[in-house]
Parts: C-alpha cells; structure tokens; sequence
C-alpha cells in the first residue's frame, strides 16, 4: 500500500509570515487544500532566523518523516559551498522545483538615484559609497545580481557595501528609511511600498518586463546589462524519506501548480512557473552547484 500522511502536514517556511519563503508556503498550502490533494490538515510553520538556516535545524528534526516538508532556495547550496554551514542541502531530500523569481532594484523615492543608469554611474564612482540591502544571505541570487551590476559599472563586487537581512520584509524597510541606498529584493516584496509611493524601481533582472506595477521599470538587459538572475523556489523534505514518500509528494506538488488558486498566486506575486521533479530535478541542481561554485569563487567567498 503507497504512503500517505495519516496525521496534519506540515510546510516549514524559514522566513516570518509575510517573508518571501512564508508566501511560498501559504500559496502552496492554499492549493493543495483548495484541490483536496491530501485527507489531513494543513498547518504553515514559520521558523525564522539566521538567514532562513534555523528553518533546517528544525527540519532535522525529522528524519523519514513525510508529515513534515520545507520551502528550499539556491541559499542552502550557497551556504554550505561559503562555509557557513556544515548543513549540506544534499541530505535533504529534494522533491521539486516550483517556480522562480526576479529581483528587482529599488531605492526611496526621496533617494538621488532615480533609474538604473543612475545606480551605474555611482558604482563606477564610488562603489563603497553605496550601500545594498537584500536578503538572506551573501552568496544567493539576490547577492549575484549585485555583483553581476558592480562589475559591469567596473567596480569591484568584493568591495560594496552589503547589508544582509533576515526577511526581504526587513530589507526594503531599510531602503524605505533611507538606511540603505538600494534594496534588491525578489520583486513581490517591495510592492506594498512602490504601491504607496514610497519606493520606486531602477530596474529589474527578469529577461523581460513584468506587469503592473513594475510595468514601467526597465530590465537590466534593457540598459544593455548582461543581469538575467532568477532565485528558485522548491521544496524539501526531511533525510531518509523513502521512495513511497517522495513519490507522494511528487505527485502533489505536480497537481498543486495547476490549481487555479496557484496559478493566480503566481501572476499576483510575479513568479515564474519552473516546475521541476524527479531526475531532471537531481541534474537541474547538480549543474547549479557547480556554476555557484565558481561565481561564489569569484566573489571571493568560497570557503576553503
């Protein structure tokens, strides 16, 4: 007889509620109950903290568990390949990729910078003079879209100012407060603030422009800047989930992106569909971590 969860699961996110990880969660919980994909109750635990790293303590906790799943990004690989944890993401069990997300450029409207061709003279001039709030961690896609941005100003990426935050909740408060010069963030997250004037976009690094209310920001390929950088959302299980249990999830998650509710949430918060499972999920990641070795190398922060 095939597995399937005989109690409430549990989506763990590593952001708090209203974090970019949280939305990922909640989506992803709507539609699975919105289509009747399991007979148990569905409950979103937020674990934050430490750059979302705490959300997989917690999920250790777990081994072989199918009850318990994870919202997973490029962070995890980045950080065991920095050194910054001894946490490597492979033991984790990998059960799909579901979508993907750009990171937009803003700045508080009562900022200098008024457009990316601004944000490009000033780290030609002075790069150390910029400060940059993203989250959650160095290393991530958020971080490699600044670099890719520095280094086609001719600055050096090693050398900017780089404030790492939490929750993207958190970095766009510092670039509405005028604590930073910049947010990069993944683009659902400073909507609210562009929405009430208090933010506007430089720019954007998705390949092409996104609706609403970034409708009017350039892309970064547009300013003849060679920045198309997306940062995946996926999920995870515990280690030691067996094949009955990967199977299971697999084939919820498949049928949870084609809920309309789902599918509503992605053009709503700019996502991107990118479903992926199974072995082209496994090749998908290995090749990522090889490409993310070397760029973290050339950033300078590949641990040793």
């Amino acid at each position: 007889m095939s597995w399937k969860p005989e109690r409430p699961i549990e989506i763990v996110a590593g952001t708090p509620p209203g974090g970019g990880l949280d939305r990922s969660a909640r989506a992803l919980g709507k539609a699975i109950e919105a289509g009747g994909l399991v007979d148990v109750p569905v409950r979103i635990v937020n674990v934050g903290g430490d750059g979302g790293r705490k959300a997989w303590v917690h999920m250790e906790k777990f081994a072989g568990d199918g009850h318990v799943i994870g919202i997973s990004s490029p962070n995890m690989a980045a950080d065991y390949l920095m050194g910054v944890t001894r946490s490597d993401p492979d033991r984790f069990a990998p059960l799909a990729i579901l979508y993907s997300e750009y990171i937009a450029f803003v700045a508080s409207t009562r900022s200098t910078l008024r457009n990316g061709v601004d944000l490009l003279a000033r780290l030609a001039k002075s790069p150390r003079d910029i400060s940059i709030a993203l989250s959650t961690s160095l290393g991530n896609s958020n971080h490699v879209a600044v670099a890719k941005i520095a280094r086609h100003a001719g600055a050096d990426a090693r050398a900017l100012n780089i404030r790492v935050f939490d929750t993207a909740l958190d970095a766009v408060a510092d670039a509405v407060a005028g604590h930073a010069d910049v947010s990069a963030i993944t683009a659902a997250s400073s909507v609210p603030e562009i929405e009430a004037g208090q933010l506007r976009t430089l720019a954007i690094s998705s390949p092409a422009r996104l609706p609403g209310v970034y409708a009017q920001a350039p892309t970064w390929k547009e300013l003849g800047v060679d920045c198309v950088v997306g940062s995946w959302r996926g999920v995870s299980g515990p280690a030691g989930l067996d094949e009955e249990q990967i199977s299971f999830w697999q084939g919820v998650l498949s049928k949870a992106v084609q809920a309309p509710e789902w599918k509503a949430d992605l053009a709503r918060l700019f996502w991107t569909p990118m479903y992926l499972d199974g072995a082209a999920l496994l090749e998908y990641l290995k090749r990522e971590r090889s490409e993310m070795h070397a760029v973290l190398r050339d950033l300078g922060l590949l641990s040793g």
